[in-house]
């Protein structure tokens, strides 16, 4: 006599599948980002990138009133609270976010813009390799390293030296398309034209907007 085949039940099923998505949920994510394309580069532009990521200032604000003061730790507050599911650590939180500040402003930038991007690319992964081998919280093309850095992209996971060079990068590509962000935002994944990574993006700075602004 053949044994009986046991089939599972409907709530073993079911506590299997739950089993197999929390696993999963705890697997790294692959990074998002596309592939910025290597182009080539005037030696003026080069020369101005090169400076503008070898400028070595330190990330901390200086205000000539009190007012911006106020509405720069109000920022802060708010958004270390928003933070807090990404990057537990206060210290660590803070700090990413002073620097995000620091070098969109330095870069004329929106820091909702740079939040959301970096939300999009890299879920807030400082160790964060795409496929393409795009590095950090930014995604930065290693090519860029040696266009316009020291050549070591290693640097690239180093907080400061990322988000420096994404800020660049993507003020680089506003000032190609002329300001047009949907267009600039698509060089910065490699998709130009296509509408699926700025829309991603500008749906992600919404999360990054102080309350109240539009």
């Amino acid at each position: 006599m053949s044994a009986p085949v046991l089939k599972p039940s409907s709530s073993s099923t079911t506590r299997r599948a739950l089993l197999l998505a929390g696993a999963a949920a705890c697997l790294p994510r692959p990074a998002l980002a596309g592939a910025q394309v290597e182009e080539p580069l005037a030696d003026a532009v080069r020369s101005a990138l090169s400076a503008a990521i070898a400028s070595d200032a330190p990330p901390k604000p200086r205000f000539d009133a009190i007012e911006p003061r106020l509405a720069y730790l109000r920022w802060l507050g708010e958004m270390s609270e928003r933070l807090k599911r990404q990057k537990s650590e206060a210290q660590t939180r803070i700090e990413f976010l002073e620097t995000v500040w620091y070098e969109s402003t330095r870069a004329g930038l929106e820091p909702a813009l740079v939040l959301g991007l970096v939300q999009v690319e890299s879920g807030f992964r400082k160790y964060a390799i795409s496929v393409a081998g795009a590095r950090g919280y930014m995604q930065v093309m290693p090519f860029w390293s040696r266009l316009i850095g020291d050549g070591q992209a290693s640097r690239l996971f180093h907080m400061q030296t990322n988000l420096r060079f994404g800020c660049v990068i993507l003020r680089h590509y506003l000032d190609i398309e002329k300001g047009d962000l949907y267009l600039a935002l698509g060089r910065y994944n490699g998709s130009r034209g296509r509408p699926e990574y700025p829309n991603m993006v500008m749906g992600a700075r919404k999360r990054w907007l102080v309350s109240g602004q539009a």
